[in-house]
């Protein structure tokens, strides 16, 4: 399995969007350290969570701010 993912992306989890943006901090095994900014480090499986990767930080933000 190939993983679009580096430390340092800017990621969503689909199933956890609550959760907020994270940080990818670093990936072993297909596991991935991601600093989430309401819920802190997570650790979690890349086999079982398809992250949504973020190309513009600052422009999701944008784009989610305005629903609330």
């Amino acid at each position: 399995m190939f993983l679009d993912y580096v430390p340092g992306d800017y990621v969503i989890n689909p199933k956890c969007e609550d959760w907020g943006i994270g940080q990818i901090q670093s990936i072993i095994n297909n596991k991935a350290t991601i600093n989430f900014q309401n819920v802190g480090k997570q650790v979690v499986n890349l086999d079982n969570i398809n992250l949504e990767k973020i190309k513009n930080k600052r422009k999701w933000i944008k784009k989610n701010r305005r629903g609330n």
